[in-house]
């Protein structure tokens, strides 16, 4: 049994390989050789058949690429018709003054059946299927596959690009991302292959058209010159002959053109043709009441053929009643219901949630902050500050997942990111937060606290105090701008995590809408996504917003010859936006106050961090290096000066990685991210080697 289906299997796949081609071979045979009529019969049924196969899976398929080969489909099919107009026109021409039945029984059979011998019937009926196939159907068959094949084409960087993103997010492994770019690929072949099949249909109908003249006139002048027929025996035996010939392959031609259309206009990927029309036009009750509604009417007035019309209505307002007591009966019972494998208890991959990006966590007693029906607009403020952070760092950060959390403190919440918690704090609704900017020196009636985003100290007030409190000095804000504010803060302190590879793609797809090319010739080209985040992300690190996105990209297409390094990309896309930098820092100014280094400490950083004893920092160095750099940008923001460190090119890198975690507020700009139009103004020195 094994052995007869190997040999069934290896015997059917090579019959599948040679039966394309014997097909063409069979055409061209069909074309150069006469054939008897019961054989032009059998070709003829063949025809027939093949056009009805192919409509009908046009019909059941849930996906245009479900019938990929179809643009081949239709050539051979179109090949087939032509080569039996080809055969047909020899037998009709050589045998037809003989009589009806010369060139077969299904040429008769729809010269005398169909059209009832009546060869003017015939040709009227002939134009009205040429009308249809060639100006209905193939017309607008054609137009949807120029036009699909066109969006495809275009849409196709964007989805390989939603591919890649998926990929770098972890929502796909790499077996499904080929698999999926395959399918991008295939899609784009496809439709450029149907633009160009749907002309197989539009020639084949106008050499219909052409054959059918052909016949016609070759007949009468054989039939009448060589045969010596009558002009009414000629017509009688060559145009019926020539209609029926011109019927025979122009019904197959026609279920081919209607399969072409089915294929390109199919729309969805989860039913087949017949399901969505049945569940998108047949599912409103309403819709079939007032159809039936209209009927009646119509069914009612004097002259019209009332059983026609109230019949129909009668069967619409049948279906519309039945689809209202379905809409109308009661649901079964959940456990009832036999939707879904019951739940034995063990777990499966739904149980596995995936982590926020970023979320807010909240305790029950600040849900009143989120609830609109007790005026709670915490999550209008979250939206602001989303589109602030747009506005202001260059990219638009996720969405925050806000949820209660009965875990915490009731007038308690965290803020986290990927699942880690990156700052909490706790607010009072109804109470107002009264912030000592510095100074005010005036005592409140309130519980001591400090201000969450700043660590300023503060008090939390009722609003008695908080008129008080405005007119002593203090910034007095409400719960939900404490909430608020704290968010942003740690959102613009977070934004190097808060650029994912889905933000860097999204970020991509917008500047592609907005300078296409600018974006095509960098990304994915000359840098991949991963190095483009990469060097955002590294900028964002120091501060650095990148909205100025052209000037980033330009400035990646310019060095990215020479390195795809990130660091090294970062510190040449520094240089390019080095006045957007120093006036982030200094506000519009032209005289920069910076903090220098001792020459003597400088000169060992530059041997400790460059060359090949790069990070070979000596820790006592180190530390003092902290501790003075904190104390010097204390002292600069008590002045009201901003605290910025001014070194060499070579080691800028390294000493803001170095100082970050000790004085974050410290901005260290190196010598070429100075501005010509700017002056610098030497202030404190950082370090003494005898420290």
């Amino acid at each position: 049994m094994n052995d007869l289906q190997q040999w069934f299997k290896r015997n059917g796949a090579m019959a599948g390989a040679l039966a394309a081609p014997m097909l063409v071979m069979t055409v061209l045979a069909m074309m150069v050789l006469p054939l008897p009529p019961w054989l032009l019969d059998t070709f003829f049924t063949l025809n027939i058949a093949l056009a009805l196969v192919v409509m009908m899976v046009a019909a059941h398929m849930k996906r245009p690429l479900d019938f990929s080969v179809f643009p081949t489909v239709l050539l051979l099919t179109t090949l087939l018709r032509l080569s039996l107009n080809v055969a047909s026109t020899r037998v009709v021409l050589l045998e037809g003054h003989t009589g009806p039945g010369a060139a077969g029984e299904v040429i008769e059979a729809f010269g005398h059946f169909l059209i009832g011998g009546n060869f003017a019937v015939g040709l009227i009926v002939f134009v009205i299927l040429v009308v249809i196939n060639f100006v209905v159907i193939t017309k607008g068959s054609e137009r949807i596959a120029e036009v699909s094949a066109r969006f495809t084409l275009d849409a196709m960087p964007g989805k390989q690009m939603a591919i890649d993103a998926d990929l770098g997010a972890g929502l796909i492994d790499e077996k499904e991302a080929k698999r999926r770019r395959a399918e991008v690929g295939e899609e784009a072949e496809f439709f450029g292959s149907m633009d160009g099949a749907s002309k197989f249909v539009r020639g084949d109908a106008v050499a219909g058209i052409l054959i059918l003249i052909i016949n016609i006139i070759g007949g009468f002048a054989i039939g009448m010159l060589q045969h010596g027929l009558s002009a009414g025996q000629a017509a009688d035996n060559y145009i019926l002959l020539a209609v029926g010939d011109a019927l025979v392959a122009q019904i197959p031609g026609l279920l081919i053109s209607v399969a072409a259309a089915m294929v390109v206009s199919r729309v969805g990927k989860d039913e087949d043709v017949g399901s969505l029309v049945a569940r998108q036009m047949f599912v409103s009750w309403r819709v079939m009441a007032i159809a039936a509604g209209v009927l009646f009417l119509l069914g009612i007035i004097p002259g019209m053929p009332h059983v026609f019309f109230l019949a129909f209505a009668a069967l619409l307002g049948g279906a519309a009643w039945w689809r209202r007591q379905q809409e109308l009966a009661p649901k079964p019972a959940t456990g009832d219901a036999p939707a879904g494998p019951v739940n034995d208890g063990e777990a499966s991959w739904d149980d596995l949630q995936p982590v926020d990006l970023l979320g807010l966590e909240l305790g029950y007693r600040l849900i009143s902050l989120v609830d609109k029906n007790r005026q709670g607009d915490l999550l209008t403020r979250i939206k602001g500050v989303r589109k602030k952070f747009a506005q202001d760092v260059g990219f638009l950060p996720p969405p925050v997942h806000v949820r209660d959390n009965l875990e915490l403190r009731p007038s308690a919440y965290r803020i986290t990111l990927r699942g880690v918690v990156v700052g909490e704090g706790e607010v009072f609704p109804g109470m107002w937060l009264a912030i000592d900017p510095g100074g005010t020196g005036t005592p409140l009636i309130g519980t001591p606290t400090t201000d969450p985003a700043f660590g300023l100290p503060a008090h939390w007030i009722d609003e008695r105090q908080k008129e008080n409190a405005q007119m002593a000095g203090f910034t007095v804000v409400d719960s939900e701008t404490v909430l608020a504010t704290h968010l942003s803060h740690l959102m613009q302190v977070q934004a190097a995590k808060l650029l994912s590879r889905t933000e860097t793609q999204e970020l991509v797809e917008h500047v592609t809408r907005l300078a296409p090319k600018l974006i095509e010739e960098v990304v994915p080209k000359m840098v991949s996504v991963a190095t483009f985040q990469k060097v955002l992300q590294l900028l964002l690190e120091e501060g650095v917003n990148v909205r100025d996105i052209r000037t980033i990209i330009e400035s990646i297409a310019e060095h990215a010859v020479q390195t795809t390094e990130p660091h090294e990309l970062a510190r040449r896309v520094r240089m390019a936006l080095a006045p957007a930098i120093v006036q982030q820092i200094y506000g519009p100014v032209k005289e920069l106050e910076v903090i220098a280094i001792e020459p003597g400490l400088e000169r060992l950083l530059m041997q400790a961090l460059t060359g090949n004893n790069a990070g070979a920092l000596d820790p006592g160095v180190a530390e003092m290096l902290s501790k003075s750099a904190t104390d010097i940008a204390n002292r600069q923001e008590e002045k009201g000066v901003p605290a910025c460190l001014l070194v060499p090119d070579a080691i800028r890198s390294a000493m803001a990685r170095l100082l970050r975690r000790a004085a974050p507020r410290l901005q260290v700009l190196a010598h070429s991210e100075v501005p010509e139009t700017h002056l610098i103004r030497i202030g404190p020195i950082l370090g003494q080697l005898a420290a």
